[in-house]
């Protein structure tokens, strides 16, 4: 690689995704689900409500970055977001050495919740600008990034962190702070927005001096297409994130049915496992559907997408082999994966550039919605319910999908001024 590679719009997308794949390793709180609750003595709806803050705090706080972006910067929008998540992880290790549930919310749920937020809206809004020429491609690179997260924690960061420390969660915790401090502090630092008059192969040319005016935005906002592409987003993300919240110990629980004399320690690899091969599909996602929408268009890309998923949580309902389990859980994920591939393109081809950066953050607050409803939801069926608890959330999720088809049916795609 020579020098005019690190000026080059590529080197600012792989490192976007790189960004991306740390802020990613939110997807494996499942692999914490269990050993927080048994270490600690706290229920499932309490652990749970750890990933949902996280979540919600992550829609909020990217809502709010897209209406900073043009002020602030990428560059120091990222980097803001990375001390926060970085301190967030050095607060849950306070909060777990202390036993204190409330200080976990606040450090992992909130602090670490508003970093993903805007670590998370800064590159894909930055990289679409880059590449207006191939936008459903790099954006859905970029973010799946995102989606091998849950990978590398589960496989590499947590394993090797337990090993270093006998297993202690604070530590674990700890070193993860500092590892995301310092490693999403220096790719932010690389992020720029593009010259004024960029426009790589007759794409689209931005202007100079383009700012994001009040009076154009907010109309968009308020639209029925903005509320429609919003709802169905939701759908897409809650059937995903219900299974990511507790994707281990159901992959676990199956195990343990098909072969009682398994150990502890054999089931957690079998859901860490789990946990790593769904979130190849989860990034593959990302990028693959996202590719693909540049060719069928963002609409039918979504409704194929949330019909499929809807027969595969039917056939989930009856499933009790769990490599037939996991592999239809693999293919979920890559569609949930491919909601968020989909989106910033779909968002950038309704609303157009000047607007994508305020209303992308403000579709993503679908995530906060669906990251509180979703988790929680498996959680209260988990402590009620527990026997019945996967084929309850399974036709609950049936159910949602259903109605986001419904919904994706009454869209179509291209520009539009945002106001109807």
């Amino acid at each position: 690689m020579n020098k005019s590679f690190f000026d080059s719009r590529w080197f600012i997308a792989l490192a976007g995704t790189a960004l991306q794949l740390c802020l990613g390793t939110v997807y494996a709180w499942s692999y914490f689900q269990k050993p927080l609750a048994e270490t600690y003595g706290w229920s499932n709806a309490q652990v749970t409500w750890t990933f949902s803050l996280a979540i919600c705090c992550l829609g909020l706080a990217a809502a709010w970055g897209g209406l900073q972006l043009p002020r602030l910067g990428p560059r120091r929008l990222a980097m803001i977001g990375g001390v926060l998540f970085g301190v967030g992880h050095l607060v849950a290790a306070l909060a777990l050495h202390w036993k204190c549930l409330v200080l976990l919310y606040l450090g992992y749920g909130v602090l670490g919740g508003c970093g993903l937020g805007l670590g998370y809206v800064t590159p894909v809004a930055t990289v679409a600008k880059w590449f207006p020429d191939k936008k459903g491609l790099t954006t859905g690179m970029v973010i799946m990034g995102f989606g091998f997260g849950a990978l590398f924690m589960s496989k590499l960061f947590v394993p090797l962190l337990e090993w270093a420390t006998s297993g202690d969660l604070v530590m674990v915790f700890a070193w993860l702070g500092i590892g995301f401090l310092l490693s999403i502090v220096s790719l932010g630092a690389v992020l720029r927005n593009p010259p004024p008059g960029f426009s790589p192969a007759g794409a689209y040319v931005l202007p100079a001096g383009v700012a994001i005016v009040e009076g154009q935005v907010y109309p968009g906002l308020f639209s029925r297409r903005f509320a429609t592409m919003w709802l169905v987003f939701f759908t897409n993300i809650l059937a995903g994130i219900s299974l990511l919240s507790f994707l281990s110990p159901l992959f676990q629980s199956l195990w343990q049915n098909r072969d009682p004399d398994l150990s502890k320690e054999a089931l957690a690899a079998c859901g860490a496992t789990l946990i790593a091969v769904s979130s190849l599909f989860n990034g593959a996602g990302r990028m693959l559907w996202g590719w693909l929408s540049d060719r069928i268009g963002r609409v039918r890309t979504f409704r194929i997408m949330l019909a499929s998923q809807i027969v595969v949580f039917g056939v989930l309902t009856q499933v009790g082999n769990p490599w037939l389990f996991g592999g239809l859980i693999c293919y979920i994920l890559l569609c949930y994966g491919g909601g968020f591939g989909t989106m910033p393109s779909f968002v950038l081809d309704v609303f157009g550039p000047t607007k994508m950066p305020v209303m992308y953050g403000a579709i993503l607050t679908a995530w906060s919605a669906a990251g509180i409803v979703g988790p929680q939801l498996v959680a209260l069926i988990k402590d009620h319910y527990a026997t019945q608890l996967a084929q309850y959330a399974f036709l609950c999720n049936v159910a949602v999908l259903s109605v986001g088809l419904v919904l994706a049916s009454t869209l179509r795609d291209g520009h539009s001024d945002a106001v109807e």
